[in-house]
């Protein structure tokens, strides 16, 4: 049987979604893998044809609005369905999800499945962006009807698709714990000697709290010599990205400590003490189950997605949404209680084993979905 999968982002495929992908293989499934930006040739496209995907390159503008664009990448994927036949169809992230699940259901796909891992941009609750988010939500809503499963990453998530009449009553839902974490590759790493180091790894938005860790860290920089701010990201299309003349002033301040856009973060996660996400909402944040299975404290806000990962006061601290105060002051905890990054890493590590392992996650899917 033929299983199509279906990113916004083809980079995403070998990464957040490689376990997922492996588990269905395992069980006998053909996968096949649909994204913009895969023709031949291409790195990210060599990497899934040597793990035995099928792979697919669709015409998709990730963060554009153009609705005739957006038709033109359903009807891609309507006619892809239709020449590959598959039995099951699976979107994540918001175009995957609205135009593949509609192609699905024009062409016939006998299971269909969602996966919600966050609300995105359009859901931002400010001003100027009402009319987008009407948009989505009528789209999503359009989508969802028509698919036999939705899966979330948090409970937020869900109870907001149905407080707004997104996800329809009669259509069944799931909460898994996020896209859980290889809790073997990512494993426990000894904290480094000296300097206090905090990281934050993330796309350069917003709405990832990106500015507001810049300002507690100039902030502490300016009265504390014994503590450093990493930043593994880049900026890219988002109508809500940072601008590079923000990120250059912050380097050149002496701020932060720019590191790139890495493809493997396991080094930058180990020579860091603790790990911050300020982020406004999630789904649930990758980067911080990655640090904690690493054995790392983790400081972000008690906002959906992230509130889930973090037991304030036990694997590290809860700060509100956009205040600097009191991501200031949490950072401020780790630089004058020695040992407690420490002992909360360890609680970090304990939870990610035994919430967040991938393979406990993708089990849970594969099950819902009645993959056996």
């Amino acid at each position: 049987m033929k299983f199509l999968m279906i990113a916004s982002f083809a980079e995403s495929l070998t990464g957040f979604r490689a376990p997922l992908i492996a588990s269905l293989q395992a069980k006998g499934l053909d996968v096949h893998v649909a994204a913009p930006g895969l023709p031949p040739g291409d790195p990210v496209r060599a990497r899934l044809e040597a793990q035995g995907l099928n792979v697919h390159d669709i015409p998709m503008e990730r963060t554009g609005t153009n609705p005739v664009a957006d038709l033109g990448t359903m009807f891609a994927l309507f006619r892809l369905m239709r020449r590959i036949r598959p039995q099951y169809v699976m979107g994540y992230t918001i175009k995957p999800v609205i135009y593949g699940t509609l192609a699905a259901w024009l062409a016939g796909v006998p299971r269909r499945f969602a996966l919600i891992t966050g609300l995105g941009y359009a859901f931002q609750q400010e001003s100027g962006r009402g009319g987008m988010r009407a948009l989505v939500q009528r789209l999503y809503a359009l989508a969802l009807g028509r698919v036999d499963k939705v899966f979330f990453q948090n409970p937020d998530d869900r109870d907001l698709f149905l407080q707004r009449d997104i996800l329809p009553a009669n259509v069944p839902s799931c909460v898994v714990n996020g896209s859980g974490v290889d809790v073997s590759s990512f494993a426990t790493a000894p904290l480094p000697v000296g300097t206090t180091c905090f990281l934050l790894i993330a796309r350069l938005l917003g709405d990832k709290g990106v500015r507001e860790y810049a300002a507690a860290a100039r902030r502490i920089r300016a009265k504390r010599s014994d503590a450093s701010f990493g930043v593994v990201g880049w900026i890219d299309s988002n109508p809500n990205a940072i601008a590079q003349s923000e990120l250059d002033e912050w380097v050149r301040d002496g701020v932060v400590e720019y590191l790139g856009k890495l493809s493997d973060v396991r080094p930058a996660i180990a020579a860091s003490t603790v790990y911050v996400l300020p982020s406004y909402r999630e789904g649930t944040p990758r980067t911080v189950l990655e640090a904690m299975a690493m054995g790392r404290a983790v400081i972000t806000t008690d906002a959906p997605g992230c509130r889930e990962t973090v037991v304030d006061g036990d694997n590290g601290f809860l700060v509100q949404v956009k205040s600097v105060d009191e991501l200031e002051a949490a950072m401020l905890r780790f630089l004058e209680e020695p040992g407690l990054a420490q002992h909360m890493g360890q609680r970090s590590r304990e939870i990610a084993e035994a919430k967040y392992d991938v393979q406990k996650v993708n089990a849970v899917m594969l099950a819902e979905m009645d993959i056996r």
